[in-house]
């Protein structure tokens, strides 16, 4: 994972990209707050197979890196939401497309397998 900062961030863009993304989780986290701000559990419930404590810091790490942020409401019982920041939303055509590819690429093993 990132975190950069003037001094350290590579000077090619695919290569800050990729590391910024480098999470296994990260595509999937951004993509479930494309459309609202989603709380933790629910995150966790709509990914599966991901431990409490690997999407904590795959969160962490995505709000280090300016991709979301994290809203805490002063309530009982403690209430906390994510959602994709600016920088983040700024992201959302790149999942298109990566749903796109996705779904030719599926297309492509499944013929390719008969």
């Amino acid at each position: 994972m990132a975190t950069f900062t003037k001094h350290t961030v590579p000077d090619c863009p695919y290569v800050t990209t990729q590391k910024v993304l480098s999470g296994k989780w990260s595509i999937i986290i951004l993509h479930l707050l494309e459309e609202k701000a989603v709380r933790f559990n629910e995150l966790h419930r709509q990914i599966g197979g991901i431990s409490q404590a690997t999407l904590t810091k795959q969160l962490r790490q995505l709000e280090e890196d300016g991709l979301i942020t994290r809203k805490v409401y002063a309530q009982v019982p403690p209430k906390v939401e994510y959602e994709l920041s600016g920088l983040g939303q700024e992201f959302i055509s790149v999942l298109d497309q990566i749903s796109i590819f996705g779904k030719k690429y599926i297309e492509f093993v499944k013929e390719k397998e008969i």
